[in-house]
């Protein structure tokens, strides 16, 4: 009598005849064939014991188990790529679409460490002899330059200020009266004494006493005193803008000189570039015309 746990399958034919030989059955030689496998409790079928035990997985299943077994890989990857297409977007942002790659010509200040570390410790304060020896020469220091008192760094631009270039004469030194006056080499000096001269029309008695009483003449040259400081202010004040707005060039601190410094040197002389462009006096009708 058979066992009551155990239960009983079919089993398929083990071996294919070859070739159907005449009289053959093939019909019972197949049924002849088939084997009751007696597949008992806790016993895998026959299929699985011939591989040890051990089922067969299918090639999707093994991939999800791959993927369970290493989900960190994937997270370090995504956190990657998230990070590489921020990057590159705030470079473009910030560049204004100059590179996706933070590869600007002129970075922001606060892209430069030289900028943190000049945040850090403050302006610095420089003798005009201490500022002459950042003038390029030695190229292991920084190209400095002064303007009203402003010392900035042009290191970003060495071809231009450092030794050779076509501006190397402000380097190391505040030649704040150079920039006015256009005399670079004569000019080399803070000292603005006497700049305003250019912007005046020249004496003429002849043409001056025939128009004007000298109380009128007194009060015409103020107004033309007047007019001329303000166009030096102005035009100085357009290269120290210059220098303190721009992108390329860094601000350092500030010359160092005693308060009484202008009363130990000579007053300069207008250079002959700036006055040759000095005109007499024009006539109250010329100037109407002018106007």
């Amino acid at each position: 009598m058979a066992d009551t746990d155990t239960v009983r399958r079919r089993k398929p034919e083990s071996k294919t005849p070859a070739t159907n030989e005449p009289g053959h059955d093939t019909a019972s030689a197949t049924e002849d064939s088939d084997v009751e496998e007696i597949i008992r409790p806790g016993f895998p079928p026959h299929s699985e014991s011939r591989n040890g035990g051990k089922k067969k997985k299918a090639p999707k299943r093994r991939i999800e188990d791959e993927d369970e077994s290493n989900p960190w890989l994937l997270d370090i990857l995504r956190v990657i790529s998230f990070l590489f297409l921020a990057s590159c977007g705030l470079s473009y942002l910030i560049s204004n679409g100059e590179s996706f790659f933070w590869g600007m010509s002129h970075p922001p200040n606060y892209l430069q460490l030289e900028w943190w570390k000049s945040q850090l410790r403050g302006p610095i304060y420089l003798t005009p002899a201490e500022l002459a020896a950042f003038d390029g020469t030695d190229e292991s220091k920084p190209i400095y330059l002064a303007i009203n008192g402003t010392i900035y760094d042009v290191s970003a631009n060495r071809r231009t200020y450092g030794p050779g270039g076509s501006y190397h004469v402000f380097a190391g030194v505040d030649a704040s009266r150079a920039y006015v006056t256009g005399c670079f080499a004569e000019d080399r000096t803070p000292d603005m004494r006497g700049v305003e001269e250019m912007f005046l029309p020249l004496d003429d008695p002849a043409v001056d006493n025939k128009y004007w009483t000298p109380e009128e003449l007194k009060q015409l040259k103020r107004k033309e005193m007047e007019e001329a400081l303000k166009k030096v202010n102005d035009a100085l004040k357009h290269w120290a803008n210059f220098f303190g707005k721009s992108k390329k060039y860094r601000f350092v601190g500030y010359v160092k000189r005693d308060k009484d410094w202008l009363k130990k040197e000579p007053v300069p002389k207008l250079c002959e570039a700036a006055g040759r462009g000095r005109t007499p006096r024009s006539p109250p009708e010329e100037e109407k015309k002018k106007h």
